[in-house]
Formats: structure tokens, C-alpha cells, sequence
């Protein structure tokens, strides 16, 4: 069996050649995404593994099925990049990885607000003008704080259990109630977590029905004092509307692992002329902080990746189910 990976990143290598030599199972890894270019490597093999945020063009689908590949395996939690019918339609089975490390992302988020919560980025913009003063910059600790978490999932039960852990009153609203997470949240409606919490913090995948959620009517519903965490998908969040909300002094400030157009700059050395204006605006933002959508970037996230990924390529190969297929 020969499987080839793309966009593979430097630390996944050795766990990819470990997970190889185990499973006697030959894997090729390149650097570059999956695109209409790229898929006419995938011909001889037996399946794919890939992780993008880059939409698949409709060409990927067609070319995957004429090479008898018979799926599409995400090495990630998100799958916004896929169109589901053109991925029916040439047979692929979709696979994810959901649950690679629900903690890398939820750390990752409580690293980004508590920064923002004790006004880090005030103190750098002053220290960076020799200010070094702490007049008028007063914080206060978490566990004087509401969090309101978005999709109490894997990675927002892991988000509610470390704000608990704070002494931090945790509020949550999620379509499907988990028992087990009751001894760190309380479920309740969107609205009562826009009116009540401190800091937001999204971790709902990124559909037609999430699209755009936080927008000019949402920010109005938060607290002023209150901070925006998207750790999720930057569709989630309409960006100019949170710019201006910012701008208006609607809420207090946010941290980003993701942004809506990043897909014109993330993940490459970037030049100038790449940077969209909205970026440049949030970046200025001493409340705002930015990160180019690296939340997931631990090395138990990168083995668990590897590993999920690959085993539901060779499962699928080999006509079983999956076991972590993406239903529509």
C-alpha cells in the first residue's frame, strides 16, 4: 500500500516514518497543499492525507476518483475546505481527525486571553516606546470572570475545564449537551452568554448556518468590557464588523488564531503587497492579538494527527469503515 501526504510540516516526519515502519505501509510526503496541479501526484497511489484551510478545486475530485482513490482524509479537526457534493458525487469517502489534541487548542486560547485580560499588549506597545509606567493599565484575575464558550465540543469541553480549574464561571451553548462537562459549565442560550460573559471563546465548526455568527449585531449584545477568543475558523467572525466594534469601544479586545482571508498570507514568509488591510488595521491594535492559525501546533497534536489520519486512509484502502468519518 502506498499513501502520499501532502503540506507536511518538519515535525510530523518522524512520527510519520514511525507510523510507516510499524504498519509496513509505504508514505511519500510533500511540502505542497493539495490544488488542481498537485493532485496528478496522487496517481499510483492507493489514498491521500492531506491539511489546508485552501478550498479543494473541482478538479481534485475528479482526478482523485479517475486514479481509484476512494477517499479524503483531513489531518485536522476542520473540513470547510471540502465540497461535500462534488466529494459524493466521485465517490470519497471524507475523513477527519476531530479529537487530535483538544487541549493544544484550548491552552492555546486561555494563553491568548489571559494575556489579554492582564493588558499584555498595552504594556508592549508603552515598554516599546521606553514607557515603562503601569498607571491606568489595572487588571483583575479569572476567577472574578464569566467565560461564555461557542460549541462545547471536544476542544470547548477541554476550554470549559480549564477556565473551571480558575475558578472562572463557565456558560456554555452547544445543539448537543455532553452530562459529563456539567462539572465545569452550565448550558444556556447564545444570548444569555453575549450578555453575561467576559471573554467569548468560539469552537463551533464553520458551516453555512456559522458563517459570519459574530458579527455587528452580536458585538452589540456583549458586554463592552468583554473579550472575543476565535481559536476556530475565521469565516466565524465578520471581520470589518469586528474591527469596527473594536474601534467603537463595543468590546474590549480579541485574539485571533485565525482569520477570514488568511489564506492570502498565513503560512508562507508573506511580502507586502500580500497583507490585506484588515490585518494591518487588527495588528496595530494594542487589545487585539494575532496568531497565523498555529493553535494546534503542539507535538502530541502532531502524532495524533499522523497517526488518526493514516490509520483511517489504510482502513478505507482496505473497504473498512473509517473511524472518524465526516456524515453530511
Amino acid at each position: 500500500m502506498k499513501i502520499l501526504m501532502y503540506a507536511t510540516l518538519a515535525p510530523e516526519r518522524k512520527y510519520i516514518e514511525q507510523w510507516s515502519k510499524k504498519n509496513n505501509v509505504e508514505v511519500k510526503c510533500v511540502d505542497e497543499r493539495l490544488n488542481a496541479k498537485t493532485v496528478e501526484w496522487a496517481k499510483g497511489f492507493d489514498g491521500i492525507d492531506f491539511q489546508q484551510t485552501h478550498s479543494l478545486e473541482p478538479i481534485v475530485y475528479k482526478k482523485l476518483h479517475e486514479y481509484g482513490i476512494k477517499q479524503l482524509t483531513a489531518r485536522m479537526v476542520g473540513y470547510d475546505m471540502i465540497d461535500f457534493d462534488l466529494a459524493k458525487k466521485y465517490d470519497l469517502i471524507v475523513t477527519n481527525v476531530p479529537a487530535y489534541s483538544p487541549r493544544a487548542i484550548a491552552e492555546m486560547g486561555l494563553t491568548q486571553a489571559l494575556q489579554l485580560v492582564r493588558k499584555m499588549g498595552y504594556y508592549y506597545q508603552r515598554m516599546d516606546k521606553l514607557d515603562f509606567r503601569w498607571a491606568g493599565l489595572e487588571s483583575t484575575e479569572i476567577y472574578n470572570l464569566t467565560v461564555g464558550i461557542i460549541g462545547a465540543g471536544h476542544i470547548g469541553g477541554a476550554t470549559a475545564q480549564l477556565y473551571s480549574l480558575l475558578g472562572a464561571q463557565v456558560l456554555a451553548t452547544d445543539p448537543v449537551k455532553h452530562p459529563e462537562l456539567e462539572a465545569y459549565l452550565t448550558y444556556t442560550d447564545l444570548d444569555t452568554i453575549l450578555k453575561e460573559s467576559d471573554i467569548v471563546t468560539i469552537h463551533t465548526p464553520l458551516d453555512d448556518s456559522t458563517a459570519n455568527i459574530f458579527n455587528a449585531e452580536t458585538f452589540k449584545k456583549m458586554k463592552s468590557t468583554a473579550y472575543l477568543i476565535n481559536m476556530a475558523r475565521g469565516g466565524l467572525v465578520k471581520t470589518d464588523d469586528l474591527i469596527a466594534a473594536l474601534q467603537k469601544h463595543e468590546i474590549a479586545g480579541a485574539a485571533l488564531d485565525t482569520l477570514a482571508d488568511e489564506g492570502q498570507f498565513f503560512e508562507k514568509q508573506a511580502k507586502p503587497e500580500d497583507i490585506p488591510e484588515d490585518y494591518k488595521t487588527l495588528r496595530a491594535m494594542p487589545n487585539v492579538l494575532i496568531s497565523p492559525h498555529s493553535a494546534f501546533y503542539t507535538d502530541t497534536a502532531m502524532k495524533n494527527m499522523v497517526e488518526m489520519g493514516l490509520d483511517d486512509v489504510v482502513a478505507i484502502v482496505n473497504g473498512k469503515r473509517p473511524h472518524y468519518p465526516v456524515i453530511q
